[in-house]
């Protein structure tokens, strides 16, 4: 079985999924402005922006927009290897398309567990050598670092930037003991790149979308204190400007703008493996 819902030009078959119950990742792409999503998605993404946070497509783009910002620096500093945890699903200016602008020899290994991201990642990739997905939980490093794909591609004794942009909001404290893991395996050099939602300054509305998430998908959602975020990065050296909202972090003329940096909702930074 498959599904096959039209959604714009997207027609690509998938593992059977349930179409009717909203998805994170899918309401990401939506928000993004993807082709991967279905109804429920649009309708719950429409919801969030009506009743919940108006911001909701503000907050996706701003935080590709640091991805992509993100990716740029570690190309900079000679970093042409990428782990991208929960990378969702493909739409315009994936790490691989960034990293290939700079350096054609970058390896990206994509993990993610929903189905619909996996399966358009894999055919998005068909043909191409120096990047794949592997399907598995982010909680689970063991299985993430000990995949085929992962093991073809990424070479642990040189430096790798491990992206976990917008998916530790996916983590619970209790989980995030786990998420060490990676951090281990990172030689000297790499780049540990973090976005992740917060309360900061706008708790009203962090309530009312942590109650939507709970109500209407199976996502929990966790939001992490400007403090927290920064405990995050114990270990490594902070590159400045530090921990800032998403559109503040190296901001780019191009990058989304119109709303106060702290409705991105956001807290991003960048540290370097010592």
């Amino acid at each position: 079985m498959v599904s096959q819902e039209r959604s714009g030009a997207w027609t690509v078959g998938v593992p059977e999924v349930d179409c009717t119950t909203p998805n994170a990742a899918r309401i990401y792409d939506y928000d993004l402005g993807g082709e991967h999503n279905f109804a429920a998605d649009r309708a719950a993404s429409e919801e969030i922006q009506r009743t919940v946070a108006p911001t909701g497509p503000f907050i996706a783009r701003a935080n590709r927009a640091f991805l992509q910002r993100a990716v740029r620096f570690c190309l900079d500093r000679g970093i042409d290897q990428f782990l991208d945890l929960g990378s969702g699903i493909p739409t315009v200016g994936n790490v691989h398309e960034i990293a290939r602008s700079r350096d054609p020899r970058a390896r990206v290994v994509y993990v993610d567990v929903e189905p619909v991201a996996v399966a358009h990642t894999r055919h998005l990739l068909e043909g191409d050598d120096g990047a794949g997905i592997v399907q598995a939980d982010v909680r689970d490093p063991d299985v993430v670092l000990g995949a085929a794909e992962t093991g073809r591609l990424l070479d642990f004794s040189r430096p790798v930037a491990l992206l976990t942009v917008a998916v530790l909001h996916y983590i619970t404290p209790q989980e995030q003991a786990e998420m060490h893991r990676y951090r281990d395996v990172l030689a000297p050099g790499s780049a540990v790149v973090i976005s992740t939602l917060t309360a900061d300054e706008r708790e009203e509305e962090a309530a009312r979308v942590e109650r939507f998430f709970a109500e209407n998908t199976a996502t929990q959602v966790t939001f992490r204190t400007r403090d927290e975020v920064r405990a995050l990065f114990d270990g490594t050296e902070l590159v400045p400007p530090g921990v800032v909202w998403t559109p503040q972090w190296r901001p780019d003329p191009a990058d989304p703008n119109g709303w106060e940096p702290h409705r991105a909702g956001c807290w991003a930074g960048v540290g370097l493996v010592r």
